[in-house]
């Protein structure tokens, strides 16, 4: 907890300062341009990676970067409404879903079925990728770990990206041009950010 506390102090007195004009005008309102998606893992910082300010980023996290398809339901449902907010309130002109490397999700997707036997609602979560677990199981063999790890985190975004065409005001977003979407591939160890490209299905390398 010290830790946090001392992190406290440091925002306050270096990066506060340093930002205050920006923390002013932030006071009342914000106008992020980018709906960020990523996964709770504390190893990806969306502000970092795309060296973003406060303000910038209208952020979700959550195990795996998943998007639930949308539904209208009277359920408390965090990520549709989130989605819902920072399109049609926000008028985000981007949205990314960022996997990443090493994603304990994705790996706990390729395990065997009782193992989240004790934890029931991330197993229920993790369901929603089940298309992607059995196409990465059927077409890469036990043998070759790696490759299943990276096509899972990869096919696993570009199985949220098409989530994300099930939603009515963004696929009309979409069609008007005045929302992009876009998938990425963030490489813990390296900082490479692989971008989904949807012409050839492939990922291409994103960084200069």
């Amino acid at each position: 907890m010290q830790n946090l506390l001392d992190g406290i102090v440091k925002f306050r007195r270096d990066d506060f300062e340093a930002h205050r004009e920006l923390f002013s005008n932030l006071k009342s309102q914000q106008n992020p341009h980018t709906l960020f998606i990523t996964c709770s893992d504390s190893r990806v910082d969306p502000n970092l990676i795309t060296g973003t300010l406060p303000g910038d980023l209208f952020i979700v996290r959550n195990i795996a970067n998943i998007v639930p398809p949308y539904r209208q339901t009277a359920e408390y449902i965090g990520v549709t409404s989130t989605i819902e907010y920072a399109v049609l309130v926000l008028n985000v002109q981007n949205i990314i879903v960022c996997g990443h490397s090493n994603c304990g999700g994705c790996a706990a997707c390729l395990k065997p079925a009782d193992y989240l036997a004790e934890m029931p609602h991330t197993q229920n979560w993790l369901q929603l990728a089940n298309p992607v677990r059995d196409r990465v199981l059927r077409e890469i063999p036990a043998e070759e770990p790696a490759e299943r790890e990276w096509m899972m985190e990869q096919a696993n975004v570009v199985e949220q990206l098409k989530h994300l065409a099930t939603y009515p005001f963004v696929r009309e977003r979409v069609a008007a041009g005045t929302l992009a979407i876009s998938g990425w591939h963030y490489i813990i160890e390296s900082g490479e950010i692989f971008i989904y490209d949807r012409l050839t299905g492939e990922f291409h390398h994103g960084n200069a």
